[in-house]
């Protein structure tokens, strides 16, 4: 069936369909550690109340007929071992049913766990993960080529992605146009890695340049995929390496690594020999595919067409002056929107969360939690986390930017310490009351930016800081249950 498969991306297929799994291992593994604390049947903004307000129809999960915290645990080692034996390569080894059903099984799972996240899973990267499952569970198995459909859908979704993320920064903040975003970006992104401060310290010129070569990735590179063979495959490792580049700048959890496996979609068996040196080599020609069975080829062609149908929204919104970013059309998350810093924040805030112990708020030490990811102590150095996702870290980003969706868990959170509770106490990286109780709490604003090259010399801070003020006051546990 020649119209119908394409044999010469058969490395292609292998590296997205173990890329995409290694991705949902690192999802599940975040469902297990995380999910609890934030969601559970006593977490911050638990699951119950959600779906006693929300009917199955606007947000479709398993947990809106069954919920526990046991089956949240269930799920996340189901999705965990199935998702293993993908990066394996074991059902890929069977017929295509085989591989299409433990992919579709991990992205029925993970969208149950999507639509009850609320604020805690409402990131683009989710939504991009449930797309890519899904389409990867069409890619077929060994037994069979490589869907032509299939492909072109994965490298629409790259388009969509990569494009969709330049036109948002071009219509949005103007400091994307007049090229001087960088000049603030790696100082105030989210959760910055430990290389983003020499980025932020480079030359003010070198920041144009990554500001020119980020327009050009995401407004011109793209429309190479469409060309399939050499040029898509260049463009593909264009989009690879400048990936790389943001791998090494921040903490952006799985975005850029799954925007890599996606990526590879585009590149050919050739271009794969070519850049591991096999050209000319003794490499024996992989057997012919067998022809694809009969109802393989009925359900691809019935995938594709709904989701060349479905496609008609995103398509709109990059085409409108009033570009949504980040935005899912439907219940599912198949052909998403997506686009990520349509707007640059100039400085840096940070809640900094703080306790005592002392019965006198007015004349108490305070001490510092200490967040896995995002800054609190000026000398640390920022740790690379990504591609995991610290859901909490990011959480207080959002919340520092004055989100008032946010405060619907921070004080349930505040809540949680003065409670000494465990699983909430896990998700940080220090408490300084070793597992005792504070006798309060509060929430303390600073302005945040990077340490010049003299001023760590000679302080040994990686950070500077001002204090802004209190964001939340005092508060003990008479106090909180006023609040709540």
């Amino acid at each position: 069936m020649e119209w119908f498969d394409a044999e010469g991306y058969t490395i292609a297929r292998e590296v997205v369909q173990r890329g995409v799994a290694a991705v949902f291992v690192l999802g599940f593994v975040a469902v297990l550690r995380q999910f609890r604390p934030l969601l559970g049947e006593h977490g911050l903004l638990p699951v119950p109340a959600f779906t006693a307000r929300v009917p199955f129809r606007a947000s479709p999960s398993l947990f809106h007929r069954w919920f526990s915290d046991r089956l949240v645990v269930v799920v996340g080692w189901v999705g965990v071992v199935v998702a293993l034996t993908l990066v394996a390569g074991l059902p890929q080894q069977g017929p295509p049913w085989l591989s299409a059903l433990a992919f579709l099984l991990l992205w029925a799972l993970y969208l149950s766990v999507v639509n009850v996240g609320q604020v805690f899973y409402g990131f683009g990267w989710e939504s991009l993960l449930l797309e890519a499952g899904f389409l990867v569970a069409f890619l077929g198995s060994d037994d069979v080529a490589p869907p032509v459909t299939v492909l072109a859908l994965l490298w629409w979704l790259v388009f969509r992605l990569e494009f969709g993320a330049g036109l948002i920064k071009w219509r949005g903040d103007p400091a994307w146009r007049d090229l001087t975003a960088l000049y603030y970006h790696h100082e105030t992104q989210p959760m910055p890695g430990p290389l983003s401060r020499l980025f932020h310290l480079l030359p003010r010129p070198l920041h144009k340049v990554e500001v020119v070569a980020n327009h050009v990735t995401q407004l011109v590179v793209p429309f190479g995929l469409l060309v399939p063979g050499p040029v898509a495959s260049t463009a593909a490792a264009v989009m690879v390496v400048t990936q790389l580049w943001l791998v090494l700048s921040g903490n952006f959890a799985w975005l850029n690594w799954l925007t890599i496996v996606l990526a590879c979609a585009a590149i050919d068996d050739a271009s794969w020999r070519w850049a591991l040196g096999l050209v000319g080599a003794d490499v024996a020609p992989a057997a012919p595919a067998a022809d694809p069975p009969l109802w393989f080829v009925v359900v691809v062609l019935a995938v594709t067409a709904l989701c060349v149908w479905i496609s008609r929204h995103p398509l709109r919104n990059l085409l409108s002056r009033h570009q949504a970013m980040n935005a899912s059309f439907n219940v599912w998350h198949l052909v998403n929107a997506y686009g990520a810093f349509g707007s640059i924040t100039r400085r840096r805030t940070e809640v900094v969360v703080e306790g005592t112990r002392d019965p006198d708020p007015a004349t108490a030490t305070w001490l510092e939690y200490e967040f896995r990811g995002k800054p609190t102590d000026v000398r640390r150095l920022p740790r690379q986390y990504a591609p995991y996702h610290l859901r909490l870290d990011w959480g207080m980003w959002f919340l520092a930017l004055g989100s008032s969706s946010q405060l619907r868990w921070f004080v349930p959170f505040l809540g949680r310490l003065l409670e000494a509770d465990r699983p909430t106490l896990r998700l940080l990286a220090r408490d300084p009351f070793d597992g005792e109780r504070p006798r309060w709490v509060r929430a303390h604003l600073y302005r945040y930016r990077f340490a010049t090259r003299a001023e760590r010399r000679a302080t040994g801070q990686r950070w500077v800081r001002e204090d802004d003020g209190l964001m939340i006051g005092a508060m003990d546990s008479t106090r909180f249950a006023r609040m709540r």
